[in-house]
């Protein structure tokens, strides 16, 4: 048992099998690191602190779920996201899966298709290269994924101006309508976009498919989960049928069954195995169990018994399909001729073994063509630097006479021993195993630190579609606050402008009887600006106006009740120096969301007085 599973946490594995058993979400396949932060998020958002606690809000509140839900499945996708590769598909690839079906039909798989936009992709894409009435007449896409939320949303195959800010211009004018607000893709192509709920770790896979489009999905996954997902993705596939992967996502340790077509842009191609085992590794059971009327565990057992001695036989083989395709080798013939899972797939023409150490290729054409045995004796391979070997090379046809050659196994049979002394055979031998087991122990390594730095840069991917996700919602509400701003700055300035208009000097003070507002004829009546008035205590501005005559009213009018208005006489001295006499009305300041209507402030009307009126 590997130490990232001895350390799961009990509570947590608890919290995720009540959610399989509850729900039919398997999440016990995803990383765990990810996966552990994503339902962090939710437990801090109700305000809860262990896994047990968090499910017993899951038995009491079932709609928790859906938020949860909504937390894990990171649904953040785009319109051909990563255009780079999106071109490379539509220029260089689909006109040749056009071509192998010649005018059959085609059928298209997005696995883990979030809210459409890839869907939606694809189907541009194909009817940019077929046009629309060929794409109508042949073309099925199937869209899937967990997240029933997400399907609504694609169903409708609506979207806004900025969802398609990423689309060349003369695509989105050319396969979405506007509807208000929105662009909806065309009715005429929507017709042969099917959307459905499918789990890439327990639903069945869509079988027959020409193009399998799974991105940005599998690296959430741990590497056994990864694994099983990619045979399930082989099965589906029709024989040479494409695979397009994110930029995250690498298979270099499934070359047995995928083959690369442009690794950078991570396009695979399947390759064709067994279609017993094929279905029977899909199903979950062992090899074995798929016979007919025989038991299933002799059948694994038996099959498990085969291939083990095809791959530790002495005996150098290789097994070919009859194009020439490398399609297996036993460990033997990897040693000696140094080849390697990734070669799986390579045309015999383009590896060292078709020359060396004979050439295959006319050999192979006589059996096909024969339908038998060929030996070649006495095969001598010198290498610079290795001694010399020497082979029986024997290539045998696979398959029933009626039903044509199925493939070719070619055993290099080493006579070495015949030609060189016993004692020197040995120490060749013992030398050659010490190099390959060397060379395997480094090999493994090598795979290993691949393994590690291919986690990390899923994780850091998984980390970039959080941090995507947190950047919109963050965008959201810097959008709902810049509105608010803008409505309280139209606020401000409609106060500022009613203030302005009044010909009479306003003061506005709060609770604290600090100003809070000062117009224009109040800074012309004394002398003090606004911006040396407000904020500061009412009672410390040194104006002519008796403030003291103000503090009992004042005083009284914020205890009392709301509706309590008084005025007040004084005689004073204005900013010039001249006396005046200045009627002051104080007036209540009530907000209108105080369900109490309690007193905030006041609101002093500062008149001067033209008819000659005194204070009392």
């Amino acid at each position: 048992m590997s130490s990232a599973v001895a350390e799961r946490d009990p509570a947590f594995e608890k919290l995720l099998s009540y959610i399989k058993e509850s729900r039919g979400f398997d999440f016990t396949g995803y990383k765990r690191a990810s996966l552990i932060r994503r339902v962090r998020r939710r437990m801090h958002l109700v305000d809860v602190d262990s896994y047990d606690d968090y499910m017993d809000r899951l038995q009491l509140d079932p709609s928790e779920f859906t938020a949860l839900f909504n937390t894990i499945l990171i649904n953040v996708t785009s319109f051909f996201r990563d255009p780079e590769a999106w071109a490379h598909l539509q220029n260089e690839l689909l006109p040749d899966v056009v071509a192998r079906n010649g005018d059959g039909p085609l059928r298209v798989w997005s696995a883990g298709c979030a809210s459409g936009e890839e869907a939606y992709s694809l189907a541009i894409c194909l009817a940019e290269v077929l046009g629309t009435d060929a794409f109508r007449q042949r073309v099925k896409i199937y869209a899937t994924d967990v997240d029933e939320e997400a399907l609504v949303q694609a169903r409708l195959g609506s979207y806004t101006d900025r969802d398609l800010a990423a689309m060349p211009p003369a695509l989105a004018e050319k396969y979405f309508e506007t509807a208000g607000q929105y662009r909806v893709f065309i009715k005429e192509l929507r017709r042969s976009v099917i959307f459905g709920r499918n789990d890439l770790v327990q639903d069945a896979p869509i079988s027959r498919i020409d193009l399998l489009l799974c991105r940005n999905t599998l690296m959430y996954f741990d590497a056994e989960t990864q694994a099983r997902i990619l045979r399930r993705l082989h099965y589906a596939l029709e024989p040479g049928g494409l695979l397009f992967l994110g930029k995250a996502e690498l298979v270099l340790s499934h070359g047995r069954i995928l083959a690369p077509v442009e690794g950078r842009r991570r396009f695979f191609r399947k390759v064709v195995t067994d279609p017993a085992r094929e279905r029977a590794l899909v199903l979950g059971i062992g090899p074995g169990d798929v016979g007919d009327g025989v038991d299933a565990r002799e059948n694994a057992d038996d099959l498990r018994v085969r291939q083990e001695a095809l791959l530790s036989a002495p005996t150098a083989q290789v097994v070919l399909d009859p194009a020439g395709r490398l399609l297996m080798s036993n460990r033997r013939a990897e040693t000696v001729f140094g080849l390697s899972s990734r070669q799986v797939g390579h045309h015999i023409a383009d590896l060292e073994l078709g020359s060396r150490p004979v050439e295959l290729r006319p050999l192979l054409d006589q059996v096909i063509r024969e339908r038998r045995t060929i030996w070649v004796r006495g095969v001598e391979w010198t290498r610079p630097g290795i001694e010399t070997l020497w082979f029986d090379v024997q290539i045998v046809p696979l398959g029933a006479a009626e039903r044509g050659t199925l493939g070719l196994t070619v055993i290099f049979n080493d006579i070495t021993s015949q030609r060189v002394l016993q004692l020197e055979l040995e120490l060749a031998h013992n030398q050659l195993e010490t190099a390959y087991e060397e060379l395997q122990s480094t090999n493994e390594e090598l795979e290993t630190t691949n393994e590690e730095l291919q986690s990390t840069n899923e994780e850091l991917e998984t980390m970039n579609e959080e941090l995507q996700s947190m950047n919109d919602e963050l965008g959201s509400s810097n959008n709902a606050l810049r509105d608010r701003a803008g409505q309280v700055d139209e606020l401000n300035d409609f106060m500022e402008s009613v203030l302005a208009s009044l010909t009479v000097g306003v003061a506005v003070v709060d609770e604290d009887l600090n100003v809070s507002a000062w117009n224009v004829p109040a800074q012309e009546l004394w002398g003090v600006q606004a911006d040396e008035a407000i904020g500061r205590s009412l009672f410390s501005l040194d104006i002519g106006l008796p403030l003291g005559r103000l503090r009992t009213p004042l005083d009284s009018m914020l205890a009392g009740p709301h509706d309590k208005h008084s005025a007040v006489l004084v005689e004073a001295v204005n900013r010039r120096g001249r006396p005046v006499t200045v009627q002051v009305t104080l007036s209540p300041l009530v907000r209108d969301e105080d369900a109490e209507h309690k007193v905030s402030g006041a609101i002093l009307v500062m008149e001067e007085m033209k008819d000659g009126s005194k204070a009392v």
